[in-house]
């Protein structure tokens, strides 16, 4: 595939990501409020069982809805800084300081969904009991981390040639 056409399709797939991450917060954001308009068929139609430790699931499942929910700003910022990324590469000037300061914000961000992904999984161990497991299939990768130290140091690379650059154009 050319780079023109990667380009292309590249902005296509974060814009339908955009949309799509907003459907996810609204879905959350239904469920969460479901959650406190009509609990018991909700909690029922999701496995919670009645007996010990359900208000503790109860609570522990809204929390994470509320995580959720937390994570969609956090996924829009991604989503906008790169498609801002795309566009100075379609545009032929991707060694900007503007790309570095946005590798940089996507770099927190990833940590910020990192900490959301562990606090969830924290409160899902917790939230669990004998009789009444919460399994969301959470499992800890180190993969996501390595992501946040490689978007952390590219930041830093493409802030330092882009001000070479400057410097350099500025002696010519």
């Amino acid at each position: 595939m050319s780079a023109p056409g990667a380009l292309s399709l590249s902005r296509t797939v974060l814009r339908a990501l955009v949309v799509a991450n907003v459907i996810y917060g609204l879905g959350i954001l239904a469920l969460l409020v479901a959650s406190l308009v009509a609990e018991g068929p909700l909690f029922t139609a999701l496995g919670v069982k009645q007996g010990e430790g359900m208000d503790r699931m109860i609570r522990g499942m809204r929390f994470i809805a509320v995580a959720g929910l937390a994570a969609v700003p956090i996924a829009h910022v991604i989503l906008a800084r790169l498609l801002a990324i795309v566009d100075t590469v379609r545009a032929g000037d991707p060694f900007v300081v503007p790309n570095a300061a946005r590798l940089q914000t996507i770099a927190w961000c990833v940590l910020g969904l990192e900490g959301l992904h562990l606090l969830i999984g924290a409160v899902a161990a917790t939230s669990a009991s004998s009789v009444q497991p919460l399994d969301i299939d959470w499992s800890f990768s180190v993969t996501p981390w390595i992501a946040v130290l490689l978007l952390f140091v590219l930041a830093r690379v493409f802030d330092h040639g882009a001000r070479m650059r400057a410097d350099l154009e500025g002696t010519v």
